[in-house]
């Protein structure tokens, strides 16, 4: 009986590297402005609370003032969370 053909097996060649891209989700550059300015808009507003003695910023809200100052610097922290 005759002995078969060997067939040659192909070298195996890689298939032609795709150009990566990097894709940029998302520009992030306003993060740090507004946290700042968050942070520093709540200070002042709990500062010009003390230094006025009540009657400023907003009169009509009495000590709740201090919590409009803290919220404005819970804000700034919830938008930190945005910082990478």
């Amino acid at each position: 009986m005759p002995k078969s053909r060997i067939r040659k097996k192909a070298d195996y060649t890689p298939p032609p590297a795709k150009q990566t891209t990097a894709i940029k989700l998302t520009n992030r550059a306003w993060v740090a402005p507004v946290m700042l300015a968050l942070f520093l808009i709540g200070l002042a507003w709990i500062v010009v609370f003390y230094v006025t003695d009540g009657s400023l910023p907003i009169d009509a809200l009495g000590n709740w003032n201090i919590v409009v100052g803290f919220g404005f610097i819970a804000a700034g922290f919830g938008v930190s969370t945005q910082w990478k």
